[in-house]
């Protein structure tokens, strides 16, 4: 064994160091995975492997490392390498971008650096570099992929609004996926219908719903909102609304006939542009060169279409990006169709509403009125303004909270009930007792329903606020049930303390009773009765008793100020508004008597009415009409009633008379016999006036009625009523 083989040791390699290194030169350069190349000082490739599959290595050589790789930035590649040449250490695995000579497309590298010393090691000048070179194109691809699969996922489905949707779907994919992203939805699926069921034949009308592109795609704004060309590139939803018809044997089409995705080179030599001019022109001005057509469907049905396209310089689309567009476009269809049946459910909960709320505006005694109903998620908010005996006047607001049919139906509800209510002439905190024990049977009712209907485990919650404004003695009374209380401006624009105690809500637990308040208020008072939604946020009491405190302001004005000063998510939201304005019955369509409890005070008032109505110009059928009913009322009243008397008459669009004393008890409707000698007295009133009732408070009962006039007569008592409201 020779000296050299037995200092290297029994298991050392045959050969000499420049033999091994060598053969360790000769396989790096031959069988690595990996690209080398030796650059000179002046970072030109002296020496290269098989770089990669389909690359001649000598195209390589001589040229400057930036130029071989073409990268997009050569300056800040070759700062990096002189950084190593002198010494700084080596850079390791920094990603740039470029492009081959024969592989086309852009590629991405990773790239790293090392020195090669020379014999005076590394303070001496460097012999060049080693660069070693890994495409990571499919890998960077892979993961841009994922990450496109990601953004949809994370964007699409968080919103219950179809454009939204198609805007948070367009936006997932470009840039990082594609260049230019077109979302169009059927006509008919946007106005509410169904989706059809596929094929989709030719013709049928598809409306952009959002489009989103990269910098990179040129602006086609001249063409965008033309018509019916598909790819126009611009900015994000400038041409949404958009309609088209889709033309035939395109690939638009093919892929709603069959329902598969269609991967489609772009080019001059394709024939279908032929049957749609207007999206070839497209295409081309936006310089697409590949495109991915996928069908928005769900079970069967056709929502829509997505169109991905990739420009310029772009690598065009591979059947692994059609595999990724397919289950974007899943995701993308299940999101757009749930807001689409939201919106629907919406739209019949929105109609439901509207059609239970009142209709027009209602003329009031002494109270003039106006209302602002926001549309918005909330479908279960209401108001109401009902007419009581005596001039008086109910203001109703409520809501219940949630959307959708089912809040708009409990909404129709409560409405019916205290409107009922009203009508038996009950004080505020005894019609919102009585309103919670019927929302307490709905309550009951809905958790009996099987444990299956999902409706069956979904709360419930209302508020509701019921006031009544009393024009004689000019005051309002207030009771509310989980409800923000209404807010009072007076004549002198300064804000009226009313401090209404909160009662429970209308579907709570809570057995507490309701607490009324009473508020003397000027004549000309403001009130704005108003659902919580507007009264959210910084300063939004205040904010709107400012705006009630604007003199000059007409109420629908007034509305319309409190609206513009409120923040965008109130708007969404949905609320009610309604605003008041009392005043009082003018002594021209009043007369009040007292009278003496006599059997001869009937007579004296039968005397009264007819020279009181004949002074308003009434005819002679009403006038004895009337006597009768005062008659009867007052006779009962001497009878079974206690002192003090008082009969009052008051014109109006209908002529109300009232009869008080100071007895608790109340007369009932009998249906005398033949026989009988009494009995019948009611019964008549009931036929002559059109209402009547019987309404309680602390110093007795006042017996009611109300007649409806001629048309003529209400004319003019209309007339009469408004200059007295103008003189407010």
């Amino acid at each position: 064994m020779s000296d050299a083989e037995t200092a290297a040791g029994p298991g050392a390699p045959r050969g000499g160091p420049d033999q091994l290194d060598e053969a360790l030169r000769a396989t790096l350069f031959t069988q690595s995975a990996v690209g080398l190349g030796v650059l000179d000082p002046q970072l030109r490739l002296v020496r290269a492997n098989s770089l990669f599959e389909g690359e001649d290595v000598g195209e390589y050589i001589g040229h400057r490392f930036t130029e071989a790789f073409r990268l997009d930035d050569p300056d800040g590649t070759e700062q990096l390498m002189k950084r190593v040449l002198a010494g700084e250490g080596p850079a390791r695995d920094r990603l740039v971008r470029g492009r081959l000579r024969r592989i086309p497309g852009d590629r991405e590298f990773l790239v790293s650096v090392y020195r090669l010393d020379g014999p005076g090691g590394p303070v001496a000048p460097a012999l060049g570099l080693l660069a070693a070179v890994v495409d990571v194109t499919e890998r960077q691809r892979a993961r841009a992929r994922n990450a496109a699969l990601t953004a949809v996922r994370d964007a699409v489905g968080g919103s219950l609004d179809v454009a939204a949707t198609c805007r948070s779907f367009a936006d997932a994919l470009v840039p990082g996926f594609a260049d230019l992203a077109v979302v169009e939805v059927v006509d008919d699926v946007l106005r509410g219908a169904d989706p059809p069921v596929g094929p989709l034949p030719p013709g049928t009308p598809l409306r952009r719903a959002a489009s989103g592109r990269c910098d990179a795609v040129r602006d086609t704004a001249e063409g965008e909102g033309e018509g019916e060309g598909e790819g126009e590139g611009g900015a994000r939803d400038r041409s949404a609304g958009v309609t088209r018809r889709l033309a035939a044997r395109t690939p638009y089409a093919l892929a709603t006939t069959d329902l598969r995705a269609r991967l489609v080179p772009l080019g001059p030599d394709n024939p279908w542009p032929a049957t749609d001019p207007d999206g070839a022109r497209a295409v081309a001005e936006t310089g697409a060169h590949s495109l991915i057509v996928v069908p928005l469907t769900l079970r069967g049905a056709v929502l829509g279409l997505v169109s991905l396209y990739r420009c310029g310089a772009a690598e065009p689309f591979d059947e692994d990006d059609v595999s990724l567009a397919v289950s974007a476009a899943t995701r993308a269809a299940l999101g757009i169709d749930n807001a689409r049946r939201y919106e629907r459910e919406h739209i019949i909960a929105s109609t439901i509403q509207r059609r239970l709320l009142p209709q027009a505006e209602r003329q009031q005694a002494a109270v003039d009125t106006a209302h602002v109903l926001l549309p918005g998620r909330d479908s279960g908010c209401w108001f109401d303004t009902i007419a009581l005996s005596g001039a008086r006047t109910a203001l109703v607001v409520g809501g219940v909270a949630g959307e959708g049919l089912q809040s708009a139906i409990a909404m129709g509800q409560l409405r019916t009930v205290i409107q009922a209510l009203a009508g038996l002439d009950l004080e505020p905190e005894e019609v919102l007792a009585r309103l919670k024990d019927t929302a307490d049977r709905l309550a009951d009712e809905r958790a009996a329903l099987p444990p299956a209907d999902a409706l069956q485990s979904e709360p419930m919650s209302a508020g509701c606020v019921y006031g009544v404004y009393d024009p004689f003695t000019r005051t309002c009374t207030v009771a509310r049930a989980g409800h923000p209380a209404p807010l009072i401006v007076g004549p002198d624009g300064r804000a009226v303390a009313l401090d209404v105690p909160e009662g429970p809500g209308l579907f709570s637990t809570d057995s507490a009773l309701f607490a009324p308040a009473t508020v003397t208020l000027e004549v000309g008072s403001l009130l704005a009765f108003c659902t919580a939604e507007l009264l959210s946020g910084d300063r939004a009491a205040e904010r709107i008793t400012e705006t009630l405190a604007r003199p000059g302001r007409s109420l629908q004005q007034l509305g319309d100020d409190i609206v513009y000063a409120l923040p965008d998510d109130t708007r969404s939201a949905g609320a009610a508004l309604l605003l008041a304005r009392t005043g009082t019955v003018s002594d021209h369509l009043v007369a009040t008597w007292d009278l003496a409890q006599d059997p001869t005070t009937p007579a004296t008032a039968r005397v009264l009415v007819r020279d009181r109505l004949q002074g308003w110009g009434l005819d002679e059928d009403t006038v004895e009409a009337t006597e009768l009913i005062v008659s009867e009322l007052v006779t009962n009243a001497v009878r079974y009633g206690t002192p003090p008397l008082r009969l009052r008459l008051l014109l109006d669009s209908t002529l109300t008379c009232e009869v008080h004393d100071g007895s608790p008890a109340s007369p009932h409707l009998r249906h005398a016999r033949t026989v009988d000698e009494g009995g019948r007295g009611l019964f008549i009133v009931s036929r002559l006036a059109s209402h009547w009732g019987a309404r309680h408070g602390p110093d007795g009962k006042v017996l009611w009625t109300e007649q409806d006039l001629p048309e003529d007569e209400r004319n003019g008592a209309k007339g009469e009523r408004n200059g007295a409201v103008g003189e407010r």
